[in-house]
């Protein structure tokens, strides 16, 4: 995935979920912020940003915000990328080797998720989830609590139930991280189901990206731990 019109800022202060103030060019700007996660040890007064300039009449703000520097760490905030790294990494082989059909936001009962995928004869749905948060190289999801994506993890547990494969991908979307875990600290819940599908065959799987100013594109697997320490 690649971005053009990339330019360097800082960022000042989040106004609400979409919408932030950045220093840019000698002069504070309104941006929209691509990611309505808290993204706390990320977004704070000071922090140097990536953003995209934007020629659009009637878009409120010039500006998307794309990316923040965690010290030497790049770190894409982009909550669109995610599905775009995974549909890359299908196309590259990495879940099938020879995939027949892509199908995003695919309807299975009252949800929906965020790939219907055939190949080497097999069928799948598979919800994707982008992670920015990491600590002492550690990548854990989510950075608030998300009574939707337990939804997701008990719907794809339905998806077994009908005889189809079922995966949940966590798009880790920085490099230099360790492994994956569900954050059981912000939401306990979410790991004890992530576990229980788990074990019932939804497979959890985890991918790395590599990002630059701008691009985002897939990267290597991450070992995934369950357990709770």
């Amino acid at each position: 995935m690649i971005y053009d019109h990339i330019k360097p800022a800082t960022f000042l202060e989040r106004l609400n979920r979409f919408t932030a103030h950045i220093a840019i060019d000698g002069r504070v700007e309104k941006c929209h912020v691509k990611n309505t996660g808290r993204c706390w040890e990320l977004l704070y007064h000071g922090a140097p940003v990536l953003v995209q300039e934007i020629a659009a009449r009637q878009r409120k703000t010039s500006y998307d915000l794309i990316a923040v520097y965690k010290g030497e760490r790049l770190v894409n905030i982009d909550s669109s990328a995610p599905n775009r790294v995974f549909a890359e990494w299908l196309s590259q082989g990495g879940l099938f080797k020879n995939t027949t059909l892509i199908k995003p936001e695919t309807k299975f009962g009252d949800s929906r998720f965020d790939f219907y995928v055939e190949g080497d004869g097999r069928q799948a749905f598979v919800e994707v989830k982008g992670v920015t948060l990491e600590d002492k190289g550690v990548a854990r999801f989510p950075d608030a609590p998300t009574e939707r994506g337990i939804k997701h993890l008990k719907d794809l547990m339905r998806c077994l139930e009908a005889g189809f494969e079922a995966y949940v991908v966590f798009i880790v979307k920085m490099k230099g991280v360790i492994y994956f875990e569900p954050n059981w600290d912000t939401h306990p819940e979410f790991g004890r189901v992530l576990c229980q599908a788990a074990e019932l065959g939804v497979q959890v799987l985890a991918l790395d990206c590599q990002v630059t100013e701008n691009s985002i594109t897939p990267g290597d697997p991450l070992k995934v731990v369950l357990d709770k320490k």
